[in-house]
């Protein structure tokens, strides 16, 4: 395995150490029972990170939401961060990035039948999405709450980076963990995530060593796959999606903002003629002079052929973006990620997942009957 290169600033360990005790002493009282995590009668998946983002959350929950939405009526549950609204919010066709925040946006549009809802008070939404009806709820996703304690959720699972894993990492601020990496014992399943796509067995069995996890607890690696373009704008663009199909003949200007913009930077430098990139801060809000500079990079690109391309979180709030050019719609391509769990272990993951959910279900005694 590559030497991390992510900085630890050590000279703010002793603020670590204050923010570690900290959220120790938290922890320590939800596992003696000082403070309560509510259970809930229903299958609730917790998906999260012990640090502060960047490890492809989003991805991951879509994966589990295309693995169970046609068999099971799932809710997606998020505290929906950097909305516009506060409380409890139920999305529906009309709900717009500001109202719910842009990843609880991207997966209503792209699963429109499951339920997403916001609340920053997971308790309550939970509670909340179990009055629905026209189905009944069967299983709940909660994304990034691993720390939100409260919740008691049947399974937990832990998401690292590859290249930033949490054995490695420090508390915040000298680092970017949010807790002391001693938090993984509460997770069920681990993923390691953004592997390469051609991980070793060799390299697998180093960060399992590593990650020193606990018997009951199982490991998985990930990668992200990139799917085939997609026109932003489908009625104002008039490049034929054979001709984008080979972008080695392409000029293309890369607009993110996310927190890990490298691997995407990374896979289309390989394949592109020429690459331009503007990289913004996570879920950033773009603003009018963002827009202009959006437009002047693209003039500023030589060729005929050219693009714009982004991510489809990133295009939750870019297209609708008021001050978006009418003239830079024909050319904006959205790409889409996809999560390939890696080491032949898909078909494992999947059953697990399967089987917590039918185990747990209110049902659980018709998919009992069913497996018979």
């Amino acid at each position: 395995m590559s030497k991390s290169s992510f900085k630890i600033y050590k000279v703010l360990y002793p603020l670590s150490w204050i923010y570690a005790g900290i959220t120790s002493v938290r922890n320590k009282l939800f596992d003696w029972g000082k403070l309560q995590s509510k259970s809930f009668n229903i299958p609730i998946i917790c998906i999260g990170n012990l640090s502060v983002g960047g490890t492809g959350k989003t991805p991951h929950a879509e994966y589990i939401v295309q693995l169970l939405y046609k068999e099971f009526a799932i809710a997606v549950l998020s505290r929906g961060y950097k909305r516009k609204t506060k409380g409890y919010v139920l999305s529906n066709d009309e709900s717009t990035v500001k109202e719910i925040g842009d990843e609880p946006y991207q997966i209503k549009s792209k699963f429109p039948t499951i339920r997403v809802a916001v609340d920053e008070n997971r308790c309550h939404g939970i509670e909340q999405l179990l009055l629905l009806n026209s189905p009944k709820i069967d299983v709940i996703l909660l994304d990034d709450a691993y720390q939100h304690r409260y919740v008691n959720a049947g399974l937990n699972i832990l998401l690292t980076d590859y290249h930033r894993l949490f054995c490695d990492d420090k508390v915040i601020p000298a680092g970017r963990l949010r807790e002391s990496s001693s938090g993984k014992q509460r997770a069920q399943i681990v993923i390691v995530t953004k592997c390469p796509i051609n991980l070793q067995p060799e390299e697998c069995n180093i960060i399992t060593q590593k990650l020193n996890l606990f018997p009951h607890q199982q490991l998985y690696f990930s990668a992200f796959q990139y799917g085939d373009l997609q026109v932003a704008f489908p009625k104002s663009s008039n490049i034929n999606a054979k001709e984008i199909a080979n972008l080695g003949n392409w000029d293309v200007l890369l607009v993110t903002g996310i927190a890990s913009p490298k691997p995407l930077i990374d896979m289309l430098s390989k394949q592109v003629k020429h690459l331009e990139t503007l990289s913004f801060s996570d879920h950033h809000n773009f603003n009018l002079e963002d827009m202009e500079d959006i437009t002047r990079a693209f003039n500023k690109l030589k060729s005929n052929n050219r693009i714009i391309i982004t991510t489809e979180k990133d295009a939750t709030r870019l297209c609708v973006h008021p001050n978006l050019s009418e003239e830079l719609k024909p050319y904006i391509y959205i790409q889409p990620i996809e999560v390939k769990i890696l080491q032949n272990q898909q078909d494992i993951f999947n059953q697990q997942i399967i089987s917590y959910v039918r185990k747990n279900s209110r049902n659980s005694s018709f998919f009992k009957s069913k497996d018979a």
